[in-house]
């Protein structure tokens, strides 16, 4: 039996494959936001069939190419699956795929079986190993600029940590630096650092604070967790330096989108997912154009889109310009 849907094509599999009456979803050619769109609803509409195997495999032999909406596809079907039981296998996955799963974890989550090409490609390194989902990626004036940028922001962070700390320290009791997970070009997960600017307790109160934004997102104007050193440092965009670190090891840029954290990106839909095709930034389109007066999820991520489709050596440093003048106007730091 053999049945045609959307993009993909999803067929049982057959006895070659060692395996009763689990269907075959075969990956398209390049796993795009309009093509991850439709895999996933095509996905769904095999999950919610009453299904006699508890597998279901996705047959990767002819991508080529997998974006971070592809990645998000990915993890709403792993999610729906797990919730019916249903174990999905990534089967013949070739060697860019395999990439994108080793640098998101995924090839943790899913079991999957490597195609001939890929062990192929591996033993004569014939490939190259990493996705491109934006030029901005491959950019080595990008990377010279954000290394340079680094290493003068950790001098000033240097510079600025005994006082910092001594304040907070009076202020508040706790560690001076406060890390958090986020996740950075295509989710994979990252440990961003700053200045501790909440109480040692936050995230046990975050549950009671009321969120005031609309989306994947944490706001509250008057958030009781924030310390009174903190406020300063936030309004400042002191609470930020310790994040030059992230950028020097690679896992930010001096600008690009805003880090989410794991619990926002689990409640991405696909096309959200598009916002990590670039790095995170320590600033960018949101920090000039309302930072903290944006409460509403959709405009973050226009920003964020905008950005990606402008993006160029000059619109970073245009971007980063306008930031210093944005951090020196009063009242225009985070809440």
């Amino acid at each position: 039996m053999r049945y045609q849907l959307s993009l993909i094509q999803c067929i049982p599999l057959h006895s070659e494959l060692d395996v009763d009456d689990s269907p075959i979803v075969f990956l398209p050619v390049r796993l795009t936001l309009v093509e991850s769109v439709a895999f996933k609803e095509s996905c769904m509409q095999v999950l919610e069939r009453d299904l006699l195997s508890k597998n279901i495999i996705l047959d990767c032999r002819q991508n080529t190419f997998i974006s971070s909406s592809g990645i998000g596809a990915l993890v709403t079907l792993y999610k729906a699956a797990r919730k019916k039981g249903i174990e999905l296998v990534l089967k013949n996955v070739p060697l860019q795929a395999m990439m994108v799963l080793e640098l998101t974890q995924l090839d943790n989550v899913f079991t999957i079986e490597l195609s001939e090409q890929y062990r192929v490609a591996r033993i004569h390194k014939s490939e190259n190993p990493l996705p491109i989902t934006h030029r901005s990626i491959r950019s080595l004036g990008k990377r010279f600029l954000d290394i340079v940028g680094g290493i003068s922001g950790l001098g000033i962070t240097a510079i600025a940590f005994v006082p910092i700390a001594i304040a907070i320290k009076l202020d508040s009791p706790g560690p001076i630096l406060f890390s958090q997970v986020r996740c950075g070009w295509m989710g994979k997960r990252f440990r961003m650092w700053k200045f501790r600017s909440m109480s040692v307790n936050a995230e046990t109160l975050k549950g009671s604070i009321p969120n005031q934004a609309k989306g994947a997102i944490f706001k509250n104007q008057n958030d009781p967790r924030v310390t009174r050193v903190g406020r300063f440092l936030r309004r400042t965009s002191l609470d930020e330096l310790p994040q030059f670190w992230n950028v020097f090891k690679g896992e930010m840029s001096l600008v690009g989108t805003r880090p989410p954290t794991p619990n926002e990106v689990g409640i991405y839909e696909v096309p959200e997912w598009q916002r990590l095709d670039v790095k995170p930034g320590m600033t960018g389109e949101w920090q000039v154009h309302g930072r903290s007066k944006i409460h509403n999820f959709e405009a973050i991520i226009k920003l964020d889109l905008r950005y990606q489709r402008n993006w160029s050596l000059v619109y970073d440093l245009k971007l980063i310009i306008k930031t210093i003048r944005v951090v020196l106007t009063k009242n225009s730091g985070a809440f």
